[in-house]
């Protein structure tokens, strides 16, 4: 398995020089500058707050192929709604750290998974059913993007339904149906009913 490459960033030297030499030696990883152009595939990020002056930081710094572990001492009251769009898979309380929990929240993002302390996560499903009360259901989408009417037609195409079938099922025309695959391959990009089918099925949308 090829080693994790690691970027650091802190807010001092002295943080800096100690998240170096813990992830110098450690197995299974390699640090890398990406400035020097070295790609990172997770950014450990050190700083004093999550607040405005983070967030503005991580639009700055470049982004890792995996996504940024966050270091802070004061991380409660953060809009990890927004951090979360800037790529923050990962949040380890200063109070909490050790060698031991560094490198195994760094393969955890690497692995495509996500870390975030209880607390958090509750935040974070707070906000997703407000979003999608508030904004998403009155305009008939889901978190997907989709609309309701898509789910539907996708669903029922991913179990081998036809257009025809569809129809009958829904209270949908065979028009309408068809429009919801021919808009679906022109937002995405695809090629045919197949091929949206399988996208939304990969991509988790259905």
């Amino acid at each position: 398995m090829r080693d994790v490459r690691v970027a650091v960033h802190a807010e001092d030297a002295i943080t800096f020089l100690g998240l170096v030499g813990v992830l110098a030696d450690a197995p299974g990883t390699t640090l890398v500058a990406p400035a020097s152009g070295g790609e990172a595939d997770v950014t450990v990020v050190s700083e004093p707050s999550a607040g405005a002056a983070t967030t503005e930081l991580l639009r700055a710094l470049e982004k890792p192929a995996c996504g940024f572990l966050l270091i802070s001492a004061h991380a409660a009251t953060a809009d990890w709604a927004r951090l979360v769009e800037l790529e923050v898979r990962a949040v380890l309380p200063r109070a909490e750290f050790t060698r031991e929990r560094l490198l195994q929240t760094i393969r955890v993002i690497h692995d495509g998974q996500a870390c975030f302390p209880p607390a958090l996560q509750g935040g974070l499903l707070d906000h997703m059913n407000r979003v999608q009360r508030e904004i998403l259901t009155p305009r008939g989408l889901s978190a997907s993007g989709l609309s309701v009417r898509e789910i539907d037609v996708l669903r029922m195409a991913a179990d081998g339904y036809s257009n025809v079938e569809i129809s009958k099922t829904l209270p949908y025309s065979e028009r309408t149906i068809k429009n919801v695959f021919y808009g679906l391959m022109k937002r995405f990009d695809l090629r045919n009913r197949t091929h949206v089918v399988s996208y939304a099925i990969r991509s988790g949308l259905i």
